[in-house]
């Protein structure tokens, strides 16, 4: 039924506020700062939307998606006359032009509350996803660990940030504990076996340290050839945090 639309790019955007859906309902677009706009965006073919807890019964969810239709940048004040004296109302933004709205077979929920912004997914992936972090696109061997954590049924946020570092992080993924939390990060041998890199990981594995996170880093060949070694050792881990951490939505 997808036909060749199984492999288009596919943005998750949040829709932080309920004017900000009338708008993409009514008017058939959504915006995106210039400045902080994924470096897919030129590249996308569709929009999603995660809804925040303002949703009501859609909340913490992409529920809906439309067809890009065209791009273009304009300032804020154009986009929004009625907010003439909005903080960034001299800032460009890309005015995405979309088709209706269409209604997912199923929501796709978040299971566990999370800053989002943007997923860069594909349109497969997308009307797959049982849940969040099914639409992320990441490395070869990042898929296999996700792959592993979803038989053990070991719950883990993918593409987590955490800001209370000097320097935002990124986590390959994120299980959250009882008596604390694990990042388990999946080292690709060209990128992390450089010096500068080892020196990188080491500063940042540092700052997760000092606000709490255990940390456990595999290599692509052991994630290959041994993973359940690195499983035993994850499950080994969280035990020693009392165990998985039941979910609590705010």
């Amino acid at each position: 039924m997808r036909g060749n639309k199984t492999n288009k790019n596919v943005l998750v955007a949040i829709v932080p506020r309920k004017k900000d859906w009338e708008i993409i309902k009514t008017q058939h677009w959504y915006r995106i700062p210039v400045k902080s706009a994924p470096a897919i965006i030129n590249q996308v073919k569709f929009l999603a939307f995660y809804q925040p807890k303002v949703f009501a019964k859609d909340k913490w969810s992409v529920n809906y998606y439309a067809e890009v239709k065209n791009f273009e940048i304009v300032k804020r004040i154009e986009l929004l006359p009625d907010e003439p004296k909005h903080v960034r109302s001299e800032n460009e933004y890309y005015k995405i032009t979309i088709s209706e709205l269409k209604k997912l077979p199923g929501p796709i929920p978040s299971r566990r509350w999370r800053r989002i912004t943007f997923i860069p997914t594909t349109y497969n992936r997308l009307f797959e996803a049982k849940e969040i972090n099914d639409l992320y696109c990441t490395t070869p061997i990042e898929e296999k660990m996700y792959r592993s954590l979803q038989k053990e049924k070991i719950p883990a946020e993918r593409q987590l940030f955490v800001y209370d570092t000097k320097n935002p992080c990124c986590l390959d993924f994120a299980i959250f504990c009882k008596d604390g939390k694990l990042n388990v990060e999946c080292d690709g041998e060209p990128y992390h076996s450089s010096k500068e890199a080892q020196i990188k990981d080491r500063k940042r594995d540092n700052d997760l340290t000092s606000i709490g996170w255990s940390i456990l880093r595999f290599s692509g060949k052991e994630i290959n050839q041994k993973p359940i070694d690195g499983i035993r050792q994850i499950r080994k881990t969280i035990k020693s945090l009392k165990g998985i951490e039941q979910n609590k939505m705010p």
